[in-house]
């Protein structure tokens, strides 16, 4: 892990190193996600978020064919005819 020693303004503002936004992708900026765990403060990319959302969901539902919104309601449907 690397640190830097940063400032924030009173108005909220961060600025993050050039060598830790090139690290992560971001030397032209881009758009990121906020995250509080107790008092530690995360900044993941979006696209690291979405990969790791990605990951999980093929984690937990692997190559189920009916794991999909169009799987899941043709599901439903197929209950709904078998209730009474």
């Amino acid at each position: 892990m690397n640190a830097w020693k940063g400032r924030v303004t009173e108005s909220g503002r961060v600025s993050l190193p050039a060598a830790m936004r090139r690290a992560v992708g971001l030397d032209h900026g881009g758009d990121v996600v906020f995250e509080l765990d107790g008092r530690d403060i995360r900044i993941r990319t979006v696209d690291e978020v979405v990969a790791r959302a990605q990951a999980l969901s093929r984690r937990l539902l692997g190559d189920n064919p009916d794991a999909d919104t169009r799987g899941f309601i043709a599901e439903r449907r197929r209950e709904a005819k078998r209730e009474p």
